[in-house]
């Protein structure tokens, strides 16, 4: 069986300035915070706003990452876009410096049939020698991956997928439709005790980026298969999630908890905008009377 990913791979937010500049010293500052409790990150996905920058700006946050590492983590690149040729330039730089594998998202806005799906992984299977994943997210692509798809992908060369899809069921068509040396990785922590259960060892949890040790709690008591705490705090992993996302936004959200904790992850860029004041102290009364520290 090839090596699969393993543990918690958060989507690392990418903190900008005000004027839409990547805050690198914010990068830092995240990248130390949760370390300690990660097993890898995924740079430049949904949370990491990557359809909201530049092909420059999209190198250079994979650049500061790879250069501010408090330890050695897997890292994949999310290269995904709305063309073929932007996907495979990014997967080249990627793999330029050093990083362990590679995603996209099927190209989006239009919505593309299997062969062009086809042809876009065919190309990046092309461009470079690292596993390439393919990432599942209709709410944002527009269109899913469908598992006799993904299935032509594998027998292509693809390695794994992340999958957004927020559907269990989903998840267990996928197993069912690809081999056991293809690897599923599934990009919430909404689901991840469900999952764990059906056989899923990796993890892209969005609120691992500003509540790391509740999440890599989580993963720890499905490892212990203690699933009596497991339910309980997968439920409390949904009420948080639930409180972060009155935010406005997912990304909002982190940014929001992450001040709350003391931690400076400056703005997300336009036009995703932070919520008011009043908002803030609600959210912060919530995770309280949730009992949560921060």
């Amino acid at each position: 069986m090839t090596e699969k990913l393993y543990g918690l791979i958060p989507p690392l937010i990418t903190p900008f300035t005000k004027d839409g500049e990547i805050y690198e010293e914010a990068v830092q500052r995240i990248l130390e915070f949760i370390s300690d409790y990660i097993h890898g990150l995924f740079l430049c996905g949904s949370y990491g706003s990557g359809p909201l920058m530049t092909i420059e700006q999209r190198k250079k946050m994979v650049e500061i990452t790879m250069n501010s590492l408090p330890r050695d983590l897997k890292i994949i690149v999310h290269v995904g876009s709305t063309d073929t040729y932007t996907s495979v330039t990014l997967a080249k730089h990627a793999e330029d410096l050093g990083v362990d594998a590679i995603a996209s998202v099927p190209p989006y806005y239009y919505k593309h049939r299997d062969n062009a799906v086809k042809e876009h992984f065919r190309r990046l299977l092309n461009a470079v020698d690292i596993p390439v994943y393919v990432y599942n997210n209709p709410k944002t692509v527009g269109y899913a991956i469908q598992p006799l798809l993904l299935h032509e992908l594998e027998n292509m060369g693809v390695k794994g997928v992340k999958d957004s899809s927020f559907d269990i069921l989903n998840f267990m068509n996928y197993k069912r439709a690809c081999s056991e040396d293809f690897d599923i990785v599934v990009g919430t922590e909404a689901l991840m005790l469900p999952s764990y259960i059906m056989g899923a060892r990796a993890f892209i949890p969005g609120l691992a980026n500003y509540f790391p040790e509740i999440v890599r709690e989580l993963f720890d008591t499905c490892e212990k298969g203690d699933w009596s705490k497991a339910r309980e705090l997968q439920y409390k992993v949904l009420t948080i999630r639930d409180i972060a996302h009155s935010a406005g936004s997912s990304i909002a959200g982190v940014h929001v908890i992450l001040k709350l904790r003391g931690i400076d992850a400056g703005y997300p860029k336009l036009p995703f905008t932070l919520p008011d004041e009043y908002k803030i102290k609600e959210i912060e009364r919530k995770l309280s009377e949730l009992g949560i520290e921060l």
